[in-house]
């Protein structure tokens, strides 16, 4: 498929417009000076979008935004953890829409809110404290059930934006990327529920491409994570009208998950290195739970010399930053 065809594809699906794009790419230079050498490392920045202190979950939210829209939504209810960037970026497209916004978190009520938590107060969104993560799906779906009773227009979204409506956003950006560089040897990002994999995947693989997608595990287990870029990759064939069979060959789900430590949103030593490393050489900064432990995926491959000199490796920063000041 050629990348004038896919765009034409991905651009059929209505989609918001919640900030301005393309985000910019930048060499890392002095990061990779400080390694070494070896790879040319590039990062995609998108940290810094604009809209509700940005990340990935803003252009999976300009699609699931727009479905919400034309399907006449009054509500969008999501579920994360108390300090979950999907949850804060979701209460901001609700406002942007005239929406409200049911958010189902695991912890407690904080004292202080602060960070993401203090973000979701001043966007006004309903917050349903769980007291596990386990309890998040079952919640959510009461309180959509709870909600439509009572006569709202609820549109339930998935962890992390993780559908494969969400995950076509990734197209967009892999697209966005190919109009910025040649392709890289690889890209590497934080990988959790899946969406943002599936849809750089499934680019590589509709366009032929021969880039590596290297997903650093922020938790696990693996195979669920896998499991769910799957789902998702299947499910972006009906969303294009192309042939499922293109969509599962080619470019492999890689999951690293060596760099998770003691678990989800725990920081390693390794983690408070990068995020150290990335200030300090590229004014570039990374949160704890996600891109913290990608980019020390990426500094290990590096020092490993898993990255050779001559090939190029895009580090695809996710955003999540709010989370430093949790």
């Amino acid at each position: 498929m050629t990348p004038t065809a896919l765009r034409q594809a991905v651009d059929a699906v209505p989609t918001l417009t919640l900030a301005p794009l393309p985000t910019p790419v930048a060499p890392m230079s002095r990061l990779s000076g400080l390694l070494g050498g070896g790879a040319n490392l590039l990062v995609k920045r998108d940290d810094t979008i604009g809209f509700a202190f940005g990340g990935n979950k803003v252009r999976k939210l300009a699609l699931l935004g727009a479905q919400a829209r034309a399907d006449a939504i009054d509500t969008l209810i999501t579920a994360g953890g108390l300090q979950s960037n999907h949850a804060r970026v979701t209460a901001a497209t609700a406002v942007t829409l005239g929406m409200r916004a049911v958010l189902v978190v695991n912890g407690k009520p904080p004292d202080h809110a602060s960070a993401n938590a203090l973000l979701d107060a001043l966007l006004g969104a309903e917050v349903v404290y769980v007291d596990s993560r386990e309890e998040r799906v079952e919640a959510m779906h009461a309180a959509a059930g709870r909600l439509r009773r009572e006569g709202q227009r609820v549109l339930e979204i998935p962890i992390g934006g993780s559908t494969p409506l969400g995950a076509l956003a990734y197209l967009h950006a892999m697209l966005e990327l190919l109009d910025q560089i040649p392709p890289p040897d690889a890209i590497v990002h934080a990988t959790s529920s899946g969406g943002t994999q599936a849809g750089l995947v499934a680019a590589c693989r509709l366009l032929g491409l021969r880039t590596r997608i290297i997903g650093i595990a922020a938790d696990g287990p693996t195979a669920a994570i896998e499991a769910q870029v799957n789902a998702n990759i299947d499910g972006i064939a009906p969303l294009l009208n192309v042939d499922q069979h293109a969509l599962r060959r080619g470019t492999a789900i890689e999951i690293d998950d060596r760099f998770i430590g003691d678990g989800y949103g725990i920081p390693t030593e390794a983690s408070q290195e990068a995020i150290q490393l990335a200030a300090r050489t590229e004014a570039i900064f990374l949160d704890p739970v996600y891109t913290g432990k990608a980019m020390a995926g990426v500094i290990a491959y590096v020092r490993q010399q898993h990255f050779t000199e001559g090939q190029t490796v895009l580090f695809w920063h996710t955003g999540g930053q709010v989370g430093l000041f949790a």
